[in-house]
């Protein structure tokens, strides 16, 4: 047991798959209170499955906390690897009297729950070789070996989210520590790392309440002190029900994916199921402030996209403009075929950036609303815009052109002569800047029209504007 006095968490997630919400928010709540009290933050990876972990989910887990900001503190364990020890302390419990060799052939235990489903009873191992003597072992069969279970009285997980949680001993079968093949289960194995790596919470959702209680009987059969527990309760979908695929993204990375920034995710998973009074904008410098564990809620929370995509517009508007623009960047260079962005580019999305990130939700929309800045050339218009650039709006625009022409190029300047044309036409100043954002863009939807034709320069934005009215 590591003797450090600072607490010490984990993340242990299987690697069957890619790194979904739910296993995000408990890597959060456990990095933060790490963070929070000066602790270590730790990551398993729990391997065992050989048929179903991948290197692929891996990897997918790591780059998801990753992309979160959520760092570790040491190296990752990797379950699988450590098997000789599981086993070790296996031996140790069989060697006490503390476990057992179990012969039971799977024939015999299929026939054995069939029989208890017949007959209405709970399914579960039925201690047939428990109290059996050794000499009655079969030659040559393989064994698997049972923890030797306490069969009366309860067992309590404090857990300082749910409260006292009891268990009667009797609902608790011998539970398998090595399989017949001699591979530790994930039962023994997680208590033993555990241990070992000196965890001193155990912060999980509480799908995990039913392990906790029999975790419990192999950390008290091997005389070691118990973690404190925290059992999260799931998240479920707007409609209250379990969260699933038909409620929409799962993985941290399709969040990513649909343009969400890692600081709101932060912030989102934090307000489902912790809360500060009616703070909703936590940042994550005050999160690792205020985070405690008594402030998690014991009931569900539900997914709420109305509120994840205005958190997001929040962050988006406070990132600094240069970060904004790497953001760009990294959400096109995801597309396919991927994109880049040129030094000119950069330079415009600079310039642009204060009024393009008002208007944005995820940063697709900001890159989409971006996008006329990234190359130059004239535009290929959308259906809507095209729709603008009809005959009489080239005619304005050609009119708006032969306005400007010796003018200062500013913002100022270029709205001061279309609003003079506007006046002379005895039409609305959008009549005058619809054509032109048409033929900039390329859309209907921009930035002030004025301020960008100054981002863009004088050469570029009159070779697109002359395009449509040659």
């Amino acid at each position: 047991m590591n003797d450090n006095s600072k607490p010490v968490l984990r993340f242990a997630p299987s690697p069957t798959g890619m790194l979904h919400i739910g296993g995000a928010r408990t890597a959060l709540f456990n990095w933060l209170y790490a963070r929070h009290t000066g602790g270590r933050f730790v990551l398993r990876i729990e391997d065992t499955d050989r048929i179903r972990s991948t290197p692929q989910a891996v990897a997918a887990i790591l780059n998801g906390l990753t992309w979160l900001g959520l760092d570790w503190d040491e190296e990752p364990i990797y379950q699988f690897a450590r098997a000789d020890r599981h086993r070790e302390v296996a031996e140790k419990l069989l060697a006490e009297g503390k476990a057992y060799r179990c012969y039971a052939t799977p024939e015999e235990l299929t026939s054995m729950r069939e029989e208890q489903r017949k007959n209405g009873k709970p399914v579960r191992y039925d201690g047939r070789w428990r109290d059996r003597d050794p000499a009655d072992a079969p030659l040559g069969v393989p064994y698997a070996v049972r923890l030797k279970a306490r069969q009366g009285g309860e067992t309590v997980v404090h857990d300082v989210i749910q409260g006292d949680v009891t268990f009667a001993n009797a609902q608790l079968d011998d539970m398998i520590l090595l399989r017949s093949d001699g591979n530790p289960t994930y039962m023994l194995a997680v208590v033993v790392d555990d241990f070992d790596m000196g965890i001193t919470h155990i912060i999980r959702g509480d799908d995990h309440l039913n392990n906790a209680a029999r975790q419990m009987q192999i950390i008290e059969a091997m005389g070691w002190p118990a973690p404190i527990y925290g059992h999260v309760p799931l998240i479920h979908g707007p409609d209250g029900a379990k969260l699933s695929k038909r409620h929409g993204a799962q993985a941290v990375e399709e969040y990513r994916d649909m343009g969400y920034l890692p600081e709101t995710m932060r912030n989102y998973l934090l307000r489902l199921g912790w809360s500060h009074g009616n703070d909703e904008i936590i940042p994550t410098e005050q999160a690792i402030e205020w985070f405690n564990l008594e402030a998690i809620g014991k009931s569900p929370a539900r997914l709420d996209f109305k509120k994840l995509e205005n958190l997001n517009a929040h962050y988006i508007r406070e990132k600094s403009d240069a970060v904004l623009v790497d953001e760009i960047a990294a959400w096109i260079g995801r597309e396919t075929p991927p994109k880049t962005l040129s030094d000119l580019a950069r330079a415009r999305l600079i310039k642009a950036m204060p009024p393009l990130k008002e208007r944005a939700k995820t940063m697709g929309e900001l890159a989409g609303s971006a996008a006329f800045l990234f190359d130059d050339g004239p535009r290929t218009l959308d259906d809507k815009a095209a729709k603008i650039l009809t005959a009489e709006g080239r005619a304005t625009l050609a009119a708006y052109l032969a306005a400007v022409a010796g003018a200062p190029w500013t913002a100022e300047a270029l709205e001061e002569k279309a609003k003079a044309l506007a006046e002379e036409k005895s039409i609305k100043l959008g009549a005058v800047a619809q054509p032109i954002r048409a033929g900039l863009t390329g859309r209907t939807t921009s930035p002030p029209i004025f301020a960008m034709l100054d981002v863009l320069g004088e050469a570029e934005s009159l070779a697109r504007l002359k395009a449509f009215t040659d």
